[in-house]
């Protein structure tokens, strides 16, 4: 999933259940880190606002 080892199961005490809810629906950092990249690619530059 791109997590260092031990990310969750290295967790003293937390049971198989337990670690499986721990990672419940998370998004894979490698995934999210491309969709970013893609979005990014494609995003219109801004004119960054300087408050006065």
């Amino acid at each position: 999933m791109g997590l260092p080892p031990g990310h969750v199961t290295g967790v003293p005490g937390l049971s198989r259940s337990a670690q499986l809810k721990a990672l419940g629906n998370g998004v894979v950092p490698l995934q999210a880190e491309a969709a970013l990249r893609a979005l990014l690619a494609h995003a219109e530059p801004t004119t960054p606002v300087i408050a006065a």
